[in-house]
């Protein structure tokens, strides 16, 4: 059957009411859902910071055992060189394993300066390591606390807000397709998700512009759907809301 004009308006009216209660109900959970968010993402964030550094250290520490092979082998060579010096036949071979031994003790002190710069960077990656673990352990901490706050909010008010929704299912199933997408770009759009509102002191209760006398007369009377010229919302006469008050 063809709703009427008054109709319409009462069905958004009704829907307008459920969606401001669910509203308020997310209001009291706040911030509190994008605050897990972000702490979720920033302990995701530390974790793999503190797993590359952690990998970085072991590199390092690879790195020190490499080049103290390195010293040992050059050590080595040098042992069976100076042997070598000892039976040398002439000036040449002599030389040669000069210069063999020089190089040997060349490569000695690069792995030692590298090793000493292995240090110093594993203690100052360890310094770094140690402080994002304990802001870690911080933040872990905060997010428990910040879970256990919004679960809290959330058990107490599930239940209602899963009636409202099911409420509002049902009510949208009474407003034509038209009027339902119009209905919920006005309340994406709207701050206050207010798509229906009412006439407050002779002025729109969405905006708080000012409107007409013969406009508030045709709001009134029912026979059109008629949106403020200012902000665009739907608006209803306040006899209409005492309507559905008392039914």
């Amino acid at each position: 059957m063809e709703q009427t004009v008054e109709q319409k308006l009462k069905a958004l009216y009704e829907l307008q009411n459920i969606h401001t209660k669910i509203d308020k109900i997310r209001q009291i959970r706040g911030e509190l859902p994008i605050e897990v968010a972000d702490l979720e993402d920033e302990v995701a964030g530390l974790e793999t910071r503190i797993q590359k550094i952690k990998a970085e250290l072991d590199d390092t520490e690879d790195a020190i055992v490499n080049r103290k092979n390195m010293i040992k082998e050059a050590q080595n060579l040098i042992k069976k060189y100076d042997a070598q010096l000892k039976d040398v036949k002439n000036n040449r071979e002599y030389d040669a394993l000069t210069k063999e031994v020089e190089i040997q003790n060349l490569d000695i002190q690069v792995s030692e300066k590298k090793i000493r710069e292995f240090g110093f960077e594993i203690n100052n990656k360890t310094e770094i390591y140690e402080k994002a673990k304990a802001n870690l352990d911080l933040r872990k901490g905060d997010l428990e606390a910040k879970k256990t706050e919004l679960d809290t909010i959330t058990a107490e008010t599930e239940k209602e807000e899963q009636a409202l929704l099911k409420k509002a299912e049902k009510a949208q199933e009474n407003i034509e397709e038209r009027l339902l997408f119009a209905y919920n770009r006005l309340r994406k759009n709207a701050v206050n998700g207010l798509a229906v509102v009412t006439i407050d002191r002779d002025s729109c209760s969405g905006c708080f512009n000012k409107i007409p006398p013969q406009r508030q007369l045709d709001i009134r009377q029912r026979k059109k759907v008629i949106v403020c010229e200012h902000c665009g919302r739907i608006l209803v006469d306040e006899a209409l809301t005492h309507e559905l008050a008392e039914a």
